[in-house]
């Protein structure tokens, strides 16, 4: 009965070390990816909405003005 306690301990240690290797295997995935991700939006040069807003406001007055002066 002994052996089969100690059997029993070894396995529950076994499956907790496996249990916390995979969530640490997990952490880590996730750590990678989300740094991955940050790189690729970083070499996008993404602007924010304001800022898309803005310049888009800036396009259409300029193209008003060519526009104007085209006609001329």
């Amino acid at each position: 009965m002994e052996k089969y306690n100690d059997f029993l301990r070894n396995i529950t240690k076994l499956i907790e070390k496996g249990l916390f290797a995979s969530k640490d295997i997990k952490k880590d995935v996730e750590e990678t990816f989300k740094s991955k991700l940050e790189n690729i939006v970083n070499q996008l040069n993404l602007v924010s909405r304001d800022e898309f807003e803005v310049q888009k406001k800036m396009i259409k007055k300029i193209e008003k003005k060519f526009n104007q002066y085209k006609k001329k």
